[in-house]
């Protein structure tokens, strides 16, 4: 994430009320030739004027600051992104199914596109289908074909291989079909955080030097289920790009694909440069800790308890949302004590620094209450 100039809150006009009730009483004085007691009825008028124009000097202002990048949101920051980058939007989860025969055939057998596949027990909730027709070759069983989610959004998600076998549109000679690959890739439309940091970025797409920030943003485009981009160099004219999806989930083999065709396209590598396309390493960690509530707040007990599951949960998806995060135990224990812990031993993790061909991600998370505690 590019780094952010400090810059103070902007304000466009005065919203303060007893600044613009003054302004008021000045103007009316000035008009009239009166002085006004604070007790004149025209006092309470004006002062009611100053709440109204203040309401509207609020309004101005949101609007005004709505249209600077870094506070723009919705579709005036889709404006702002509109015509060379725009929002990107919902995406269909993805894996290769294969397609099996019964008996090898003395012709070829054709998978038409739009062949639809479901998992065992969805009811036709949720369907997959190939993207594009393949074809069996006379005397071989078998063929991979990429299929996609018909619902765009993160629901086609982690469906582990061998889930996807129903195959909705019957075919003659197919015996089976199974998903080779866990589904991955579906992504909601962009959130306005990511899409203004695109945004941001993509000046640095303009470069045909193939510069770092140039490969992050063109290979955050191949799917808006990326939410960080490593672009590594360690020989000159090499790259490596290392992808990271939403949740910290590895990409899968569809993925790094689509990365590596749009970032090796014609108008954005350089001839010069050899870029290669790999999954991040993962870094595995426990969390094993034991904490206390404060005897005063026992009658708090089960809510704080609650709330320290979610604070490890949101400290476990922080850790992995981004490469090169080193594994920092101090930030997993603020968490918890703004959940409303006393204190907090904490066996594992131990603080571990993590390259930016990384991503640490929790294995086994074992949190123990064990008890009230006094001061």
């Amino acid at each position: 994430m590019m780094a952010l100039v400090e810059l103070p809150d902007i304000q466009f006009v005065e919203q303060d009320v007893d600044t613009v009730f003054l302004e008021l009483v000045t103007v009316f004085q000035g008009i009239t030739g009166r002085t006004l007691n604070r007790s004149d009825p025209e006092m309470l008028v004006m002062r009611a004027f100053a709440q109204l124009f203040v309401q509207q000097r609020v309004l101005i202002n949101q609007v005004a600051k709505g249209e600077l990048l870094r506070y723009a949101r919705g579709v005036i920051l889709d404006y702002l992104g509109e015509p060379n980058t725009p929002r990107l939007q919902a995406e269909p989860a993805v894996t290769t199914e294969r397609f099996t025969l019964s008996i090898p055939l003395v012709t070829p057998q054709i998978i038409p596109a739009g062949t639809r596949i479901a998992p065992d027990g969805a009811e036709g909730t949720i369907m997959f289908a190939t993207r594009e027709a393949v074809t069996i070759p006379a005397g071989n069983t078998t063929v991979d074909v990429l299929i996609e989610c018909l619902t765009p959004g993160v629901i086609g998600n982690g469906f582990l291989p061998g889930q996807l076998t129903t195959l909705i549109d019957p075919l003659p000679f197919v015996a089976s079909v199974t998903n080779l690959t866990t589904t991955a890739g579906g992504a909601d439309t962009e959130d306005d955080d990511s899409y203004r940091e695109r945004i941001r970025m993509a000046p640095e797409s303009f470069s045909t030097a193939g510069p770092e920030q140039g490969y992050i943003y063109w290979a955050k485009t191949a799917s808006a289920a990326i939410v960080d981009v490593a672009a590594i160099t360690e020989k000159p004219g090499e790259v490596t790009i290392l992808p990271l999806l939403e949740g910290g989930i590895i990409p899968t083999q569809e993925i790094l694909d689509a990365v590596t065709e749009k970032v090796n396209s014609r108008k954005i590598r350089p001839l010069t440069d050899k870029v290669t396309v790999q999954a991040p390493g993962v870094v595995p960690y426990d969390i094993v800790l034991t904490y206390y509530i404060n005897r005063e707040r026992a009658a708090e007990s089960a809510v704080i308890q609650a709330a320290v599951i979610k604070a490890v949960e949101s400290y476990a998806l922080w850790q992995k949302s981004k490469l090169g995060r080193h594994i920092n135990p101090s930030e997993l224990i603020s968490k918890i004590m703004n959940a409303g812990a006393l204190r907090v031993e904490v066996v594992s993790p131990v603080y571990t620094p993590i390259t930016d061909l990384q991503v640490a991600q929790d294995a086994n998370i074992n949190v123990t209450f064990g008890g009230l505690a006094n001061d």
